[in-house]
Formats: C-alpha cells, sequence, structure tokens
C-alpha cells in the first residue's frame, strides 16, 4: 500500500467548494471519481484543508492510499485524462505512510486578487473581488503590519468552525499593485474559516479610510464588529502548502 502525494490546481468556479457534499458539485469528488476509473477501486483523498465555493488554487495538496501498480510518478497524467479541464494535477509523489495533507501542513500561503477600477471587467469577474472606489494603499499597507506575528484571531473568523484555538500566526503579508489589480499574500501557520477573507474586506475598508473598523481593537478584544465584511470567495486562490517535503510542480 502507497501513501500518494498529488499537487493540485484548480479553477473552483464551477464548484461548491473542495469538500465532498450530496448533492453539489466538489472538487474532492471529481478527483476521487478519477481515482476509481484508473485504479478500479473506491478511495478516500485527504485535502490539506478546506477551500469555500468558488475559490480557487494554485497549489491545493491531497493524499491517498493505494495498493495499484500504476508508478506512483504516472498518476498524475493517468488521473488528468480523466478530470475534467478545470482541474488539473500537477506532480504525484510517493510520501511516508504517517504523512497526512492537513496535519503535516507547517505553512499556508494564500493569494487574494482586488480589481480596483470603476468599472467592473468581465474578464475578472471569477478571479477577482471588484471595488469601484479609490483606495489608499499605503494605509492598507501599514494596517496589514498590525496582522503579522501571533494573535488570536477570533475577531477575524466566521462562526461555524470547530477549532480548539483562534490563536495563528502570520509570517509575512505581501501588498502589490500592477496597473488596475492589488494582490494580497498571506503566509502563515495556518487560517481559521474566512480569516483570509474577513482580513482582506477590513483592509479594504480601512483602504476606503473608513473609521468605522480598527484592527487593533479587533485583536484584543475578538469582537467580530471591529472586523469588516467578509471579502467574496472569486479573488481567493489557496497558492502554496508547505511541508517537511519537496514538492515540485
Amino acid at each position: 500500500m502507497k501513501n500518494i502525494l498529488i499537487l493540485i490546481e484548480y479553477d473552483g468556479t464551477n464548484y461548491n467548494g473542495w469538500q465532498k457534499q450530496p448533492n453539489a458539485a466538489s472538487v474532492q469528488e471529481e478527483i476521487e471519481k478519477a481515482i476509481y476509473k484508473v485504479t478500479k477501486k473506491q478511495t478516500d483523498i485527504y485535502g490539506s484543508g478546506r477551500t469555500d465555493a468558488k475559490v480557487h488554487a494554485l497549489g491545493q495538496v491531497a493524499n491517498f492510499h493505494t495498493d495499484s501498480a500504476i508508478p506512483t510518478e504516472k498518476f498524475a497524467v493517468a488521473l488528468n485524462t480523466n478530470l475534467p479541464d478545470d482541474i488539473v494535477i500537477l506532480n504525484s509523489i510517493e510520501v511516508p505512510d504517517e504523512f497526512h495533507s492537513r496535519y503535516s501542513a507547517k505553512v499556508k500561503t494564500y493569494r487574494y486578487r482586488v480589481l480596483n477600477t470603476p468599472v467592473r471587467r468581465p474578464i475578472e469577474r471569477n478571479y477577482a473581488y471588484h471595488v469601484r472606489e479609490d483606495l489608499d494603499l499605503d494605509i492598507i499597507k501599514t494596517m496589514a503590519k498590525l496582522l503579522i506575528g501571533e494573535h488570536d484571531f477570533k475577531a477575524f473568523s466566521s462562526s461555524g468552525s470547530s477549532v480548539k484555538t483562534t490563536i495563528r500566526t502570520i509570517y509575512d503579508i505581501k501588498i502589490t499593485k500592477e496597473n488596475d489589480i492589488i494582490e494580497f499574500e498571506f503566509t502563515g501557520n495556518g487560517f481559521l474559516y474566512n480569516m483570509v477573507r474577513i482580513i482582506v474586506g477590513t483592509l479594504i475598508e480601512l483602504g476606503k479610510k473608513s473609521t468605522r473598523y480598527d484592527i487593533q481593537r479587533a485583536l484584543m478584544t475578538g469582537d467580530r464588529g471591529f472586523a469588516g465584511p467578509t471579502a467574496p470567495p472569486q479573488g481567493l486562490f489557496l497558492k502554496k502548502v508547505s511541508y517537511n517535503l519537496d514538492i515540485k510542480s
């Protein structure tokens, strides 16, 4: 029995998220169906984390166990021939039996894209959050620095999560603008449910010079009311999951 890690890129537009669920299309289900076509066995796969409906991934990681005779490095090619065009396996490698895509993860990086133009761009409708108002990028960058480090991010999470602790560490936040696209990149040891989207929503409101929200008070009190709205899902990309392994795309 082999433990196979797969590196996955997908466009989440047509899916109700990563996780398999009744009566709704999911990325996990599509990959499990492809594995069944290749191995003729029902196989469960385990992702590094869930992504919501319409959220994308450049480097999602999953693993599964199989006794298939297919060479490990050939799994990517075999699965891709059975996957829809909006999901692709970038690589497949064998990993130790105890490896788990979620529990073995050390660092995650998310990217969020904002289209900052007076008029919407249809070509970006599935891949960026359209913000019409002028944004003060200097304010956004200054406020983002307050989030770096270990904090209780309770105020920046949505209800419905059953985590043991809301304390997380953000190692780095990069904010860049090229033409009309602002990109936020967050690297940390883990993220709460909707945490990245709420942080972006808060920073966007502060960039509009709103005085309604306060990052420092949100961190100190855990009060969701001090944090901004949840930014929409289509601008979010799971960029990379890091392990004590060398995973190449």
